[in-house]
């Protein structure tokens, strides 16, 4: 006879299950890593040569020694790797058997195989969500330790800051300085550095942030309060960074977000041709209005139609690069300023360049029409995966109305930031630029959905 009870015959509830401690640090290390990534100057002029060498060397043997026995354990989608890429990687080597500057071409190289080990390895152990979630704790870093430091020269030091805290003439040139100290000097139009000592390239982080908090804010975190902190003071930065490169990628990245949106409210394929044929014309006549108003937008930006004296630059860097037009004069990515055939070879501001300020222009000079082919291709994959990565609705059976993910809109703003930035500066195709173009490269194709089948960290283990 059934009898009336408070217990249920259900399962009792159990604890979730808890992540394990190992990836817990892996998630760590990768958000140091990839900040180290993004701050690399700014460990060449805290800890100066020789330390920032050894930051490369431990962050890059700790990869490797963490990846090792995870492809051992796990096996690794050989098939899906970055071929192209590498493949610029190893024409990149082979350039020495030529190359002008051998020394630099080996040394150069040891840094762009170091970042892109890093590229490969965090799209392969970390999953998009981790993946974001790493950015942003190292732009988060970025953001504050900028903040802080302009704060510390401006208000304690009372003195701009020489790289490494060496002594520098009174009449030295502002730009050999880490920070200048000038966060409150915003009348006269200063321009700030940050913890980076740049101030393009801080205006560029400031760029990768809006996109990675907003992103981030979107996929409702703990705490969004204070991740609109971080976009407002992402935001003071990026103005008084003062960068025209940087603004030129927010515009590029802003309507590439509303291309996106567009086009997700098409509903049939011949609506999205339509909406091309829109992008198409909007595209064009955009186009011709820059030709036409191009001394009035540069202008507006406070420069002048030498582009701060980059077409002296390309000017230069062309004549040389025409030498040999098919494989180079040899890789060197950025050149070394104390290589003799770099050391006073273009001067700015006392300063020897390191880069053509272009990067489909430094490629070409550097491995010639081969690496530009290798590049282009390298980098019109990744954007035309990134963009029908946020396009296209999530699908894998017969349901296809699954709500996107927030996530799927970080690789198109990623790529259109780099490929903008690309047009006066080389970052994309060295250091930190060249890392997040294969970690996109290889994630989506590894993982071609974000939190569904090969989207899922092969460390990921819960403890038992």
């Amino acid at each position: 006879m059934a009898q009336i009870t408070r217990y249920t015959a259900q399962t009792p509830p159990e604890a979730p299950e808890r992540e394990a401690t190992a990836h817990q640090l892996l998630r760590a290390y990768a958000a140091f890593v990839i900040f180290s990534g993004f701050a690399h100057s700014a460990w060449w002029n805290l800890l100066g040569e020789p330390g920032a060498a050894v930051v490369l060397a431990l962050t890059t043997a700790g990869s490797i020694a963490i990846w090792v026995p995870l492809i051992h354990r796990h096996g690794l989608r050989w098939r899906r790797l970055p071929w192209v890429a590498l493949g610029y990687v190893a024409w990149a080597l082979a350039s020495v058997l030529w190359s002008g500057w051998p020394g630099s071409t080996l040394l150069t190289w040891t840094l762009l195989a170091a970042g892109t080990l890093q590229g490969l390895f965090f799209a392969h152990v970390l999953t998009w969500h981790e993946l974001l979630r790493a950015l942003d704790v190292a732009l988060k870093w970025i953001v504050g330790l900028s903040i802080a430091i302009e704060l510390w020269v401006a208000l304690i030091r009372h003195a701009p800051l020489p790289p490494n805290f060496v002594t520098v003439a009174p009449d030295a040139d502002p730009q050999i300085y880490w920070v200048r100290g000038q966060l409150f000097d915003a009348i006269i139009g200063d321009r700030i550095q940050g913890v980076v000592g740049n101030s393009n390239y801080l205006g560029i982080l400031c760029v990768l942030a809006f996109a990675v908090f907003a992103i981030r804010l979107a996929t409702h975190p703990p705490y969004a309060a204070m991740q609109t902190v971080w976009i407002a003071l992402t935001a003071l930065l990026f103005v008084r960074s003062g960068s025209a490169t940087a603004l030129g990628a927010f515009a590029g990245a802003f309507v590439v977000l509303l291309a996106v949106l567009v086009m997700r409210r098409a509903r049939t394929a011949g609506e999205r041709s339509r909406r091309y044929l829109l992008f198409a014309a909007i595209g064009a006549i955009g186009a011709v209005l820059v030709m036409q108003l191009w001394d009035r937008v540069l202008g507006m930006l406070g420069r002048d139609d030498s582009l701060t004296g980059r077409d002296e630059i390309w000017t230069t860097v062309w004549e040389r690069a025409i030498t040999r037009p098919v494989h180079g004069n040899g890789f060197s990515s950025p050149w070394v300023p104390w290589d003799p055939a770099f050391d006073g070879w273009i001067v700015d501001h006392d300063l020897s360049v390191f880069h053509a300020h272009n990067m489909w222009l430094d490629v070409f000079f550097q491995l010639g029409a081969i690496g530009a082919v290798l590049m282009f291709v390298t980098y019109a994959a990744m954007t035309w995966r990134a963009w029908f990565f946020a396009v296209d609705r999530p699908r894998w059976d017969l349901d296809g109305n699954r709500p996107y993910s927030p996530v799927s809109m970080l690789p198109p703003l990623v790529a259109a930031m780099l490929l903008v930035q690309g047009l006066t500066e080389s970052g994309p195709i060295m250091l930190w630029g060249w890392t997040l173009a294969v970690l996109f490269s290889f994630k989506m194709k590894l993982a071609p959905l974000v939190g569904v089948g090969t989207d899922v960290s092969a460390t990921a283990k819960p403890a038992r």
